[in-house]
């Protein structure tokens, strides 16, 4: 049902559109002069505008223009009764869609509104595209204007047009699912579908299934074949998050998969051919992950063809006030309240924050902080009691007159708080890292470095 407006100074032209167009579903609103057609273009917005050329005081053409400017989406289809050639070019000339001379037939109408508006449909649809597009590329775990990530940026581009795998590496909460949703939106697969799957999340037993799919009976509650996401992002992409927690097994099976583009469903018999693009996403580090047999290499090989890395937020401070203001404003309009800035000494505190949890954890920080605050600034005191202590100094060595050994002080000093913030860890050295405000592959480093690397450690810990 579209929304049409009739100008006409004519009555009974009014009433036989009217008639005409509502039993073709449409809502109609009439007017007896351009004028009063202005008004309710001020008040409505309308899909399409069939007007009379010739009325007294504000033409049909003069009218279009108009439109054009306080309506740009709206069609516009001229009517006369004084039709010529000229007359129907300077008509389409101001911007009209058609133009059709009195007396017009029932067909003729029906032919022309029909194809206007599938005009305005297709527009709309454009439109509708362009704007998912845009809220896809214009992510918050993209903004900021740090030497990182407009690396970042310049990648993305560069490969999201072609059918290379992507793997995206990146510690949790840097936004990696939404980079490998922005490859998609900007790949020319964008109009495809989609699918995304957590390796983690789905018990070992039935992730096989999910993938491939199954024929009926092929096992215990397979009452009917079912489609796995390979065949579901058939044309598109399919994104394997978590895809370091993928069990050893089943990793052949995807290793083939993603080789040859085709696969056997759980039970099936036959190939499956798929045209799919396969974009990863991990936390871990798959380089030791194969070193310790937990990941094979040559699916590592197979997946890693270009890397896009995720820095953590404490790498990129330069970019935090301007997450905020995008996470103030989003989180303002959505609980409906007039907070409009942040004072400078939230943000300093912000700014002077580790983030262990990243972009995420900032969102959730400014939610909370919006949610709290009572005027239009949020202020320290809306902030977790965590930013708002300075943490302590590090102590100092007192130099002698002797002097000191630098290296071996620091050396010591560093030492002291890698086995303490692995005790904190349990162990876990993912955990550890987090707690010093280093990456995963930084604190391994300096284990090694230091002799430290079996002190009390367990493992990586699985991501979260």
């Amino acid at each position: 049902m579209a929304h049409i407006l009739v100008v006409d100074d004519e009555r009974s032209m009014q009433e036989f559109l009217e008639i005409l167009l509502q039993r073709e579903g449409h809502n109609v609103v009439c007017c007896g002069s351009a004028r009063e057609a202005l008004v309710a273009l001020e008040h409505d917005d309308f899909d399409l505008l069939i007007s009379d050329i010739r009325m007294p005081g504000i033409s049909g053409l003069e009218l279009l223009d108009r439109v054009r400017e306080l309506s740009a989406g709206t069609l516009v289809i001229l009517i006369t009764a004084h039709g010529s050639t000229e007359s129907a070019v300077e008509a389409m000339k101001h911007g009209a869609y058609d133009y059709l001379t009195k007396p017009c037939s029932v067909d003729e109408i029906r032919l022309v509104v029909e194809k206007a508006l599938e005009k305005q449909n297709l527009s709309s649809e454009n439109q509708r595209l362009r704007r998912q597009l845009q809220e896809q590329t214009n992510l918050p775990v993209l903004k900021g204007k740090s030497a990182c990530m407009e690396e970042v940026f310049h990648l993305v581009h560069q490969v999201a047009s072609t059918r290379t795998n992507i793997l995206i590496t990146g510690e949790s909460g840097t936004g990696k699912d939404l980079i490998a949703r922005a490859i998609h939106a900007l790949s020319d697969r964008k109009n495809g579908p989609f699918v995304a799957v957590s390796c983690g999340a789905i018990p070992e037993n039935l992730l096989e299934s999910e993938l491939f799919g199954h024929v009926k009976g092929s096992f215990t509650g397979a009452i009917s074949n079912k489609l796995g996401l390979f065949e579901v992002a058939d044309g598109g992409t399919l994104f394997l998050d978590e895809v370091g927690e993928m069990p050893l097994a089943l990793q052949v099976k995807v290793l083939r998969a993603i080789q040859d583009r085709t696969f056997k469903r759980v039970g099936g018999t036959s190939d499956v051919r798929v045209d799919v693009r396969i974009v990863c996403a991990t936390n871990r580090v798959l380089e030791e992950e194969v070193s310790e047999g937990r990941f094979r290499e040559d699916l590592f090989y197979r997946l890693n063809v270009i890397e896009v890395r995720l820095p953590p937020l404490r790498e990129r401070v330069e970019d935090i006030p301007q997450l905020v203001h995008f996470f103030l404003r989003k989180n303002a309009g959505e609980l409906n309240k007039n907070i409009t800035k942040i004072a400078p000494a939230a943000l300093e505190l912000l700014e002077r924050y580790r983030f262990p949890g990243n972009v995420r954890e900032l969102e959730n920080l400014i939610e909370r902080a919006v949610t709290l605050t009572q005027s239009d600034t949020i202020e320290p005191s809306s902030l977790p009691q965590a930013l708002l202590t300075r943490p302590e100094p590090a102590p100092r060595g007192e130099i002698s007159s002797a002097g000191v050994d630098l290296d071996a002080l620091l050396a010591r000093y560093e030492s002291e708080l890698l086995r303490e913030a692995l005790e904190k860890a349990g162990g876990v050295k993912k955990r550890a890292a987090s707690l010093l405000g280093i990456s995963f592959r930084s604190f391994r480093y300096r284990l090694e470095k230091l002799g430290l690397d079996g002190a009390g450690s367990t493992d990586t810990g699985a991501s979260s």
